[in-house]
């Protein structure tokens, strides 16, 4: 069985990963340690090849629409890879909001990993919508910095929504390899359509340039109610007119979106074969709702027997 180092080295199809957000920064050391426990026996059983760890940011100029859910802040995403889950011995992933940092904080932190031991993954994320005016580095200036750190493995954000709106998205995705990243992981996908139309112009632009893809991972995340659908659309997340239907109108809104997601899936894969593009799946499990946690071991069960060992 291949190593998550060893398909991101060879462009291999077929990456499974598990996403989380930390927890709360308020949550108590003795809360902390319950989390962490559970989060490690959940993984241990559902053995991804990695673990997305988040840097959860707030967003208070997206959409110009209040935030459905109201934001708490996280513990440090890399203090609670490194720390609380220092027992499970999978590759983490961590991502690290750029935008929100300070030239010289994110330096620092360039330094520490260079330190490091081992090989360290890592995502850049840009400035959060509404912080334009932030003092945080731009993403390209990130990238520049990050050059130095030989065992840092790079990945990048690849949003089909943006695509949809501004018809560049695989022109950022080539930049974002030409600045070294590796792999890319998407938003959370419900929309076939815009995300085989990303996949579609990414792969003639490779096609007209010479180049070979990356692993695309693809996120997949449960939708367990009514308001849950209204936070992911405030996030920017696409959802189809009948797929929406579906969900609002389902008398089990959860098990519908996991049969829902499994479908899209399938779709996406199916077309992302044709193109010869390497991808991958990220299941999210982001609430604290145990049956939404539940609900995404499924869907990561299902998902992954789809993909090739």
């Amino acid at each position: 069985m291949s190593t998550l180092l060893e398909r991101l080295d060879d462009g291999r199809a077929g990456i499974r990963l598990y996403g989380i957000a930390p927890p709360k920064l308020a949550s108590t050391a003795e809360r902390l340690r319950d989390i962490a426990a559970e989060q490690v026996g959940r993984l241990r059983l559902l053995a991804p090849d990695g673990l997305v760890v988040y840097d959860i940011q707030d967003e208070p100029g997206r959409a110009g629409q209040e935030r459905p859910f109201p934001f708490l802040p996280t513990v440090d995403p890399e203090v609670y890879a490194r720390d609380a889950l220092a027992e499970l011995a999978i590759p983490k992933i961590v991502y690290r909001c750029v935008g929100a940092r300070p030239r010289e904080a994110f330096s620092s932190w360039i330094d520490g990993v260079r330190s490091m031991s081992g090989r360290q993954i890592s995502v850049f994320v840009g400035a959060p919508r509404g912080r334009s005016h932030h003092p945080g580095l731009a993403l390209a200036e990130a990238y520049a910095l990050a050059r130095p750190a030989s065992n840092l493995v790079l990945g990048g954000i690849a949003i089909a929504e943006r695509h949809v709106a501004k018809e560049d998205e695989h022109h950022r995705m080539l930049a974002k390899q030409d600045h070294g990243c590796r792999f890319f992981i998407t938003q959370s996908v419900y929309d076939a359509g815009s995300t085989k139309s990303l996949l579609s112009d990414y792969a003639f632009s490779l096609q007209t340039a010479g180049r070979s893809p990356v692993p695309v991972v693809l996120t997949f995340s449960p939708c367990g109610s009514v308001r849950t659908l209204e936070f992911m659309k405030w996030l920017g997340i696409s959802f189809p007119r009948w797929l929406e239907n579906e969900l609002r109108h389902s008398a089990d809104t959860l098990e519908r979106s996991v049969d829902l997601c499994e479908r899209v899936f399938a779709d996406v894969q199916d077309y992302a074969r044709q193109k010869r593009l390497p991808i991958g799946i990220n299941v999210e499990s982001v609430s604290i709702r145990r049956s939404e946690i539940d609900a995404s071991v499924e869907l990561f069960r299902r998902l992954s027997s789809h993909l090739p060992r």
